[in-house]
């Protein structure tokens, strides 16, 4: 995933010139549409699709918690396309270092590199 260079054990971060952005953007893209198509299909499902005598309370609550949680990675995916347009990519919003290799290949809206995303998730 970079410009023909192989990542060594000793340094598992990337500078901004040595992300492969044309396959992280692709991904990125990839993952917006998904999520887009995710809230249209939620979206076209009613309650009134339940059969009668159902309650239909607990799937609208599932629907409700997946739409929600489909508007937040969409907006990660979106700000994440942002930084890229404004070079801002790969660089953790916290700590200004920059964000794992690995993490961005798994994560690649990645905000905060894995040390800042740890503390922010101990102190939730």
């Amino acid at each position: 995933m970079v410009n023909n260079q192989i990542i060594g054990a000793r340094d598992p971060h990337l500078a901004p010139e040595d992300l492969d952005l044309v396959a992280l953007r692709e991904n990125l893209l990839e993952q917006r549409l998904f999520r887009q198509e995710q809230l249209r299909q939620i979206a076209a499902t009613s309650s009134a699709d339940a059969p009668p005598g159902q309650r239909a309370v607990p799937q609208a609550e599932v629907r409700v918690q997946l739409a929600f949680c489909a508007r937040m990675v969409l907006a990660d995916v979106d700000a994440a396309l942002v930084r890229m347009d404004e070079g801002g990519y790969g660089a953790c919003a916290l700590c200004r270092r920059p964000i794992g290799s690995e993490r961005l290949a798994i994560v690649p809206q990645a905000r905060h590199c894995t040390r800042c995303q740890q503390v922010r998730e101990a102190g939730r």
